[in-house]
């Protein structure tokens, strides 16, 4: 029995000591992979964070911090953007956060790295059609365009930090956020001659004219002025601007409304409008939103296709003039439109805007 005995221990004995071995080769092995997947650098890891222009990281706030070496070890991030900014997006030399597109994320901080949060100029996103092409603005201020190109008026994916855009007969023009504006297409006429414009909140262009709006709310035209549709120097307390085929149309500050160039039909007997809150050119027409949620409109065509018909509508809470038709959105989301139909351009009956 003694002997047995003797003979289990010796093997207890010898599994215990391979468990030993086997369990120290594990923890070097561990402590390998830590130290390679969480390389502090002196025995911290640090992170670098850096913001654009328009706002601040405000959590945990900007410059480098140093965190205990524990791998993976997850840091909160918070960015605000400035007013007239807004947040884009993180960028970083390492590994992108949880949701770089979100200004509230984490990120899981392996190894030394830097992250950055970007930010742009706020913009809405917006559209406009032109003669025969149809221009986009992004939320992020860049620009796309689709549509006849022969005058490079679609010329303009290559503009950033754009706020509001407009498109003319065979041009297209864009304003920055510094005031500045930018052009591009036919400037056969000098409708893009707008190099030298500062202070512009707002930009409107009609077939071969460009009218801009500035911050001071008086108003200045580039372009074909054959029908006097750039005698826009004397207007001021100006809060819109529209340009329709051949003249140029102002919302004054108190609810007044301003016209000047072609008047074949009348698109320009506006003075008698009050308590205007949104106006709209077509070609040869001019349409005007009341505050209670009327429309009015002047003018017409060479075949009176209706255009103008709008006498009737209520709850309108902005309107867009087109050739010869005329639409409105109320303020239930639902779309009504007069006026010419031939290639089904009022055939909005199954419109839902939200």
């Amino acid at each position: 029995m003694t002997r047995i005995w003797g003979i289990k221990m010796m093997r207890r004995l010898k599994r215990c000591h391979y468990l030993a071995i086997s369990s120290i080769f594990f923890i070097v092995v561990a402590s390998i992979v830590g130290m390679v997947g969480c390389d502090g650098g002196g025995g911290y890891l640090t992170l670098t964070i850096t913001s654009t222009e328009g706002g601040t990281v405000t959590v945990p706030g900007e410059g480098t911090f140093k965190f205990a070496p524990q791998c993976c070890q997850s840091v909160d991030l918070v960015a605000e953007a400035d007013e007239g900014y807004r947040f884009v997006k993180w960028t970083s030399n390492e590994y992108p956060p949880e949701a770089p597109l979100h200004a509230v994320t984490c990120v899981a901080l392996g190894r030394d790295m830097s992250i950055t949060a970007n930010f742009g100029y706020e913009c809405s996103p917006m559209i406009a059609a032109g003669g025969k092409h149809t221009v986009g603005l992004s939320d992020v201020g860049s620009v796309f365009s689709v549509g006849d190109n022969y005058f490079g008026q679609c010329n303009a994916s290559q503009w950033r930090n754009i706020v509001q855009v407009a498109a003319g007969g065979e041009h297209t023009v864009g304003v920055k956020p510094d005031g500045t504006v930018v052009a591009a297409g036919d400037n056969s006429n000098g409708q893009c001659n707008i190099g030298n414009w500062t202070g512009i909140a707002q930009v409107a262009a009609g077939n071969s004219h460009t009218v801009g709006l500035g911050g001071d709310h008086t108003v200045v035209a580039v372009g074909d002025n054959s029908l006097g549709q750039c005698n826009v120097s004397g207007w001021g307390n100006i809060t819109q601007i529209a340009a329709g085929g051949s003249h140029t149309v102002g919302l004054k500050s108190d609810g007044t409304v301003v016209a000047v160039g072609y008047n074949s039909h009348g698109q320009c007997d506006v003075n008698e409008w009050t308590d205007i809150i949104q106006i709209a050119t077509g070609r040869t027409h001019t349409v005007g939103v009341k505050s209670d949620g009327t429309v009015v409109a002047a003018g017409g065509s060479e075949y009176d296709y209706g255009q103008c018909d709008v006498g009737g509508w209520i709850n309108v809470i902005q309107v867009a003039a087109g050739g010869p038709h005329t639409v409105g959105l109320k303020d239930d989301g639902t779309v009504i439109v007069v006026g010419y139909n031939l290639y089904g351009e009022c055939d909005v009956g199954w419109m839902l805007i939200s």
